[in-house]
């Protein structure tokens, strides 16, 4: 099967009152881990990128690591890239495979972010290719975003429709409380999300896709794993599953995932290290790490997205 576009599956998670996970990739083992999950579940997924990756593995890689993952699993799978900078990384994505970007404008001014996204746009569509939208900025660090507390903010509902308008876009990333990385929240404090700001976001846009990005719930398991094996991982609480939940069976068509696989991973690698301290081959300690990507995927599908058999 060849690579999709997020347009079909958007359109069955918005009727269904399910989401697709958005899985983020640097890796050979991550993205077996991933699309083996997604396989055995028949479940639709996307696989992103993020700037960081693309420096990382580097574009060609990531590409024929996902065109790999094409031919073993009879699924429908969007590759993605995940918070593009400017007009040029999203041009080098169309040009280079990608079935989906995202230009991330939340940073400019609401009007620059519009001029932008149309640009993006425009350029995409020509090349078959869909457009994510932001508007909002979500606090926290991953990769190359780091927005602190203070220049966070909640998407403005009033907004909504004027910029998916003027943009084209299919599909639209808003701020109603997650944010990006593993250390969310401190300890104590609760985490919510603005579920009455998601809700107006729909009844202004009806049957239109709407993104969470942060969207990791930090599995506590994980982090125990961390540290019982020679981490020192401060106290992490993330979104709970069951407000992921909620948002999927709303307008939520996309939920992004990144610092759980990375947590999953690290904590198998560091177990099976301090467990077997004379193996010193990278498949003996990648692959528990691979199948604990498998797990945790298999876990969010099933549990949280809800897309299981959607595919």
């Amino acid at each position: 099967m060849p690579l999709v576009t997020t347009t079909e599956m958007f359109k069955k998670a918005y009727e269904g009152g399910y989401a697709i996970g958005a899985f983020n990739v640097n890796n050979m083992e991550i993205v077996q881990g991933i699309t083996e999950a997604a396989s055995e579940e028949h479940a639709p997924v996307i696989l992103q990128v993020s700037a960081g990756a693309r420096k990382y593995a580097r574009h060609a890689y990531l590409v024929k690591l996902v065109e790999a993952a094409l031919m073993e699993n009879d699924i429908p799978i969007a590759l993605h890239l995940d918070h593009g900078a400017d007009f040029d990384i999203c041009k080098a994505c169309i040009d280079g495979g990608f079935s989906s970007v995202m230009i991330d404008g939340s940073h400019h001014s609401f009007e620059d972010n519009i001029a932008l996204t149309k640009k993006v746009v425009d350029y995409a569509h020509a090349h078959g290719v869909v457009v994510e939208g932001e508007l909002g900025r979500l606090a926290g660090i991953e990769d190359a975003v780091n927005v602190s507390a203070e220049d966070a903010s909640y998407t403005k509902p009033s907004e909504v429709e004027e910029f998916v308008t003027k943009t084209g876009v299919d599909s639209l990333a808003i701020a109603i409380g997650t944010s990006h990385g593993a250390f969310k929240f401190k300890p104590g404090q609760k985490p919510q999300l603005r579920f009455d700001i998601l809700e107006e976001v729909s009844q202004r846009l009806p049957g239109f896709p709407i993104v969470l990005h942060g969207a990791s719930s930090v599995n506590q398991e994980y982090v125990e794993m961390i540290n019982k094996y020679g981490g020192e991982m401060p106290d992490a609480i993330g979104i709970p599953e069951e407000m992921l939940r909620q948002a999927a069976r709303m307008a939520v068509c996309k939920i992004n995932i990144d610092s759980d696989v990375r947590l999953a991973m690290t904590a198998a690698i560091r177990k099976h290290i301090v467990e077997n301290p004379g193996h010193f081959d990278p498949r003996q300690y990648l692959s528990p790490a691979r199948d604990a990507v498998k797990d945790l995927v298999k876990h969010k599908i099933v549990q949280v997205l809800g897309c299981s058999q959607k595919a």
